[in-house]
């Protein structure tokens, strides 16, 4: 399964992810290109190192999202991809994708959807004063993290845990259950029925 990974950021997921497939923990799957919206973002010096093809771009300078995606989407046609990971992608996915990639897109969020969806989630939970939070992995629709739920994990918050303490748990969670999450795709054991995922 050729994956496309898309991030905005750091990429730790993105390398977490590469890392699995080079070190036997991720099978059948490969990852054929890295696609950022932010052309100064760290994670590409992570593809490069890692020798992932990167597709970097500045949404600034295109018409519109469906001007992008539709740029996106013949490279990904071009490389065969057949399945997107949003892993700290921060926009929300268009039409154009939605189409050429539906129920072929999960995205991974740090924390238990439906709470704390869209940006800092983590921040979110800390402001709120919640006991419990953690990590989902989804598949993407056209909301905002509202798609169905593939798989979730706890993380709880200690009382001296500040933004960084509780991020850096949570991450190492992110994944596990992530590439937990892409091998169950990769093995077929994953099915949809409306809002409801059945893994087998």
């Amino acid at each position: 399964m050729k994956l496309a990974v898309f991030a905005s950021g750091s990429g730790s997921n993105f390398e977490a992810i590469v890392k699995a497939i080079e070190e036997g923990r991720l099978s059948g799957a490969e990852v054929a290109m890295l696609i950022c919206d932010k052309p100064g973002a760290y994670v590409l010096e992570r593809a490069s190192r890692l020798g992932v093809p990167a597709f970097a771009f500045d949404p600034k300078q295109y018409p519109d999202k469906a001007a992008f995606e539709t740029e996106i989407v013949q490279k990904l046609e071009e490389l065969g991809v057949s399945f997107i990971v949003l892993a700290g992608y921060m926009r929300l996915i268009g039409e154009v994708l939605l189409s050429h990639f539906e129920g072929r897109m999960i995205n991974l969020h740090p924390s238990l959807l439906p709470a704390f969806p869209g940006k800092d989630a983590i921040g979110q939970a800390l402001s709120y004063g919640v006991k419990v939070t953690g990590v989902t992995v989804h598949f993407v629709d056209a909301g905002l993290d509202t798609g169905p739920i593939i798989a979730q994990e706890s993380v709880a918050i200690a009382q001296d845990d500040n933004h960084e303490t509780l991020a850096a748990r949570i991450h190492a969670v992110e994944h596990q259950l992530l590439i937990g999450t892409l091998q169950q795709i990769t093995n077929g054991q994953v099915a949809i029925t409306g809002r409801h995922v059945h893994i087998t």
